[in-house]
């Protein structure tokens, strides 16, 4: 029987994570392990400075297992402490929010997590959902439908499960949209956000920032931005090599010229 690994970085209690769980539980053995709150934005971190906690608990009536770190961590601890072998499947969302372009890639947990399955050796697939920015942080309080995306995400994971992970491919970063008129498969778009901060004035004065940012009129035909923007669910592969695909005789040339 195939193992599935569950995480997310919404947090254990994220109707996201339990809308995965129901959508795979009946293909293998199904194990979740999710930080015990909201991780978003941490990217590909691990706790290397302090001890991680893990608790038994019931989360939205399902059995899991609770971290007290970030998402990369539930997949390490879930994979070599509570499974104990390498998943066929590591599933990392529902995530409540799209993970879309090249920033989406170094700043997502969700798709962070996904990344540090497939480095274990395990086939990997980040999955999020489309919301408006006003909501992306109150998931457990918005009843949102769920369907296409568990429809996408258990039709990869049969998919998967049953062929494997195309060569060259070790993670599956896919995006629904609210509304969904097809799926098409896209490389990234460069970037989702122009960087804008803004800056305030606490109660005794002193200055405070928030970093934010306007989303990019750009969306290249053939990426995940404009697939979203047209409708379309995004199924981007990713491969963990980031190395540049250039002449690297050229770049010592480049170098030895300096």
């Amino acid at each position: 029987m195939p193992k599935i690994l569950i995480t997310n970085d919404d947090g254990l209690y994220s109707a996201g994570l339990k809308a995965s769980y129901e959508a795979l539980k009946d293909l293998g053995e199904v194990f979740v392990v999710a930080p015990a709150i909201q991780k978003s934005g941490v990217g590909r971190s691990i706790s290397i400075m302090e001890p991680i906690r893990v608790s038994n608990v019931s989360a939205n009536g399902i059995t899991a297992y609770a971290i007290d770190g970030t998402p990369t961590d539930a997949v390490i601890i879930g994979i070599h402490k509570i499974i104990g072998e390498i998943p066929d499947l590591v599933v990392s969302g529902i995530n409540m929010g799209e993970n879309i372009s090249t920033e989406a890639v170094t700043t997502s947990g969700t798709v962070g997590a996904a990344l540090e399955a497939a480095t274990q050796g395990s086939a990997a697939i980040a999955i999020s959902l489309e919301v408006p920015d006003t909501d992306k942080f109150e998931f457990v309080f918005k009843p949102y439908d769920f369907s296409t995306a568990k429809s996408i995400l258990r039709k990869m994971a049969e998919a998967i499960l049953s062929k494997g992970m195309p060569e060259g491919v070790d993670v599956f970063n896919i995006n629904v949209p609210s509304e969904c008129s097809g799926i098409e498969f896209t490389r990234l778009a460069r970037r989702l956000y122009m960087t804008r901060i803004e800056e305030r004035l606490d109660p005794r004065g002193r200055r405070y920032y928030w970093i934010d940012g306007i989303e990019t009129g750009d969306a290249e035909e053939g990426t995940d931005l404009h697939a979203i923007r047209n409708r379309k669910v995004s199924v981007t592969p990713l491969s963990l090599d980031s190395t540049a695909r250039i002449d690297l005789n050229g770049l010592k040339r480049w170098f030895d010229e300096c």
